[in-house]
């Protein structure tokens, strides 16, 4: 099986190795979670760590079914530990052992163990492990392939078809971002069935299970709702009264449980507001994106008209995976797509699906003109005319090129 080299997540466990914290690795279902493990433990035989430190395990394998209780799983481990070495063990959904925290506090402290976990989304996101593991771990969250990993992969799996950026990014669209997809890509009723599998796994098991919903259907018509409006400004008081008036009767609180799920599951991500001029965070209204557009598109079918929204979700999820606190800039009169926060300071951006119109162009401008801060201003679009322009300082770049880490 091909391994796409993921970097950026690689480098967070190479980071963190052989410190005495335990390391877990969260993301949305089929995500990557187990490859990356594959692929850190391929780095590890490389460097020298011989098969004997290195303890495996995978719940969700028959083989170790038997293991799902905390003091078997424990006693199972014990005897493998190297005494002189230090061991390395990986616990891949780990959700499936009853009281798993126990063994792991036990591994855990324990001097030449170096711990490394992946589980649930519902456990991962809900607070529930940080009450199990408080202050003695480490979280990455991983995120499916960004562009530039999907090109890579399609270099990889179909280095017989040359496509233009424009058209991979169509298909990264289409396809999804999924990285089993890459080993199917072209064949959409696989793909169609790959993307129903995760779409049903993690509402009946991530969401339906765990919050024992009743009634799923409902559950399904605020999923559509919020991932038919990515990119607009809602409230769950805004989809309680707008579902209602439509005849699906719901009240705010059972948006909220439901919104909650879905976010748990990362299946969607929360975007809050930030006031640009008052420098501080609001707290009503904000904005929701999918972890990926193919599974959107697997549920609302394909959306010709919002390509500027579909646009911003795939830069909102670069952003994030660059390492940038996100959030949507308000001003008093006008938004800024996004704003964010890292250690190099502050970055605006404005997305556009095109700008080759001169009143859009300036319609897009203007709110990023209004901020007097000398931070760097960008403009994102998908036009190759105009790119590398400068209006004012505001720089405006390709988005393709900029996600593949081009300009």
């Amino acid at each position: 099986m091909i391994k796409l080299s993921r970097p950026e997540y690689l480098d967070f466990l190479l980071r963190s190795k052989d410190k005495q914290i335990i390391k877990v690795v969260s993301g949305i279902r089929r995500s990557g979670k187990s490859t990356l493990f594959d692929l850190y433990r391929d780095w590890l035989a490389e460097s020298g760590v011989i098969d004997e430190q290195i303890i495996s395990i995978n719940f969700e394998e028959i083989d170790y079914q038997h293991l799902t209780d905390y003091r078997l799983l424990y006693d199972y481990i014990k005897p493998l530990l190297l005494p002189d070495r230090m061991n390395y063990i990986f616990l891949d959904e780990i959700q499936h052992v009853n009281q798993f925290e126990k063994a792991v506090d036990s591994l855990f402290i324990k001097k030449n163990v170096d711990l490394y976990i992946t589980g649930s989304n519902a456990y991962f996101m809900s607070g529930e492990l940080a009450t199990f593991l408080t202050g003695r771990y480490v979280e990455m969250k991983i995120l499916p392939l960004s562009f530039a990993e999907y090109c890579e992969g399609l270099n990889l799996y179909t280095p017989e078809k040359p496509m233009t950026k424009m058209e991979k990014y169509s298909q990264y669209l289409s396809e999804s971002s999924f990285p089993y997809t890459l080993q199917i890509t072209g064949q959409q009723k696989d793909i169609r069935e790959y993307l129903a599998g995760i779409y049903n796994s993690i509402l009946l098991k991530d969401i339906v299970a765990r919050l024992k919903v009743s009634d799923v259907m409902m559950l399904e018509s605020v999923t559509r709702f919020v991932f038919y409006n990515i990119g607009s400004l809602l409230s769950t008081s805004k989809i309680a009264n707008t579902m209602t008036s439509e005849g699906r009767k719901i009240d705010q609180k059972t948006v909220e449980k439901y919104i909650k799920g879905l976010m748990d599951s990362l299946v969607i991500h929360q975007v809050n507001r930030y006031n640009i001029k008052g420098k501080q965070y609001l707290a009503t209204l904000e904005k929701y994106y999918v972890a990926d557009i193919g599974l959107r598109q697997h549920l609302l079918g394909a959306d010709k008209t919002g390509q500027g929204h579909i646009l911003e979700n795939v830069v909102y999820l670069e952003l994030l995976r660059r390492g940038n606190e996100v959030y949507v800039g308000h001003l008093n009169d006008g938004e800024v797509d996004f704003v964010t926060h890292n250690e190099d300071g502050v970055t605006y951006y404005q997305v556009a699906a095109t700008v080759l119109d001169e009143n859009t162009l300036r319609r897009e401008l203007a709110s990023l003109e209004k901020i007097n801060d000398h931070y760097p201003k960008i403009l994102l679009t998908l036009d190759e005319i105009g790119a590398g322009t400068s209006h004012n300082g505001i720089q405006q770049l390709n988005v393709l090129d900029w996600l593949l880490n081009l300009s």
